[in-house]
């Protein structure tokens, strides 16, 4: 998975943190069609994620609004709820606004 080419700042990061439970129970299937979801919704940017232990996914949204959409995406509630049920041992969810980002080639 590439690094997320996100616009000059500033925007929006949800950044969601977790612990699996053991298996995949359906998870990798969700997870693949929820990102394909989400291209599709106004306001996302992109989106960053690493496992191993623990779980890291950053998506980036044009702004808190268009985060807040998401979230009540039904597809994404029922997700949610499954993750709950299921596939979470413990999660967290942060949102943020991003005021600066930079790297090697300067901006992205």
């Amino acid at each position: 998975m590439p690094i997320a080419e996100t616009p000059q700042p500033p925007y929006t990061a949800v950044i969601f943190t977790s612990l699996r439970t053991e298996g995949d129970r359906g998870y990798g299937r969700m997870a693949a069609r929820l990102e394909e979801r989400a291209l599709q919704e106004p306001g996302f940017l992109g989106i960053e994620s690493a496992r191993d232990d623990l779980g890291i996914t950053v998506s980036y949204w044009a702004d808190d609004a268009a985060a807040a959409a998401w979230k009540r995406v039904a597809e994404h509630l029922v997700a949610q709820q499954r993750g709950r049920d299921v596939w979470y041992e413990d999660y967290q969810v942060r949102v943020a606004t991003v005021t600066r980002s930079y790297g090697p080639a300067g901006p992205r």
